[in-house]
């Protein structure tokens, strides 16, 4: 019962593309993540609702393991 526990894998995720002209389904999901401006970077942890954020806006996006 005394295991550690260990530090939740985070996503370094980047806005490399402007939201301008997206599709508004597109624009919604980088807003939720919480992009704000382009190439601002967002840490967030590495999970399947992340996961199917970032395939969703794929081509906008940059991930890196944090």
């Amino acid at each position: 019962m005394a295991a550690k526990k260990e530090a939740a894998k985070m996503l370094k995720i980047t806005l490399v593309r402007s939201m301008i002209g997206q599709v508004p389904k597109a624009r919604a999901t980088a807003k939720a993540m919480g992009f704000r401006k382009l190439n601002q970077t967002v840490e967030l942890p590495d999970n399947a609702s992340t996961r199917g954020q970032i395939q969703k806006i794929r081509h906008m996006v940059k991930v890196e393991e944090a």
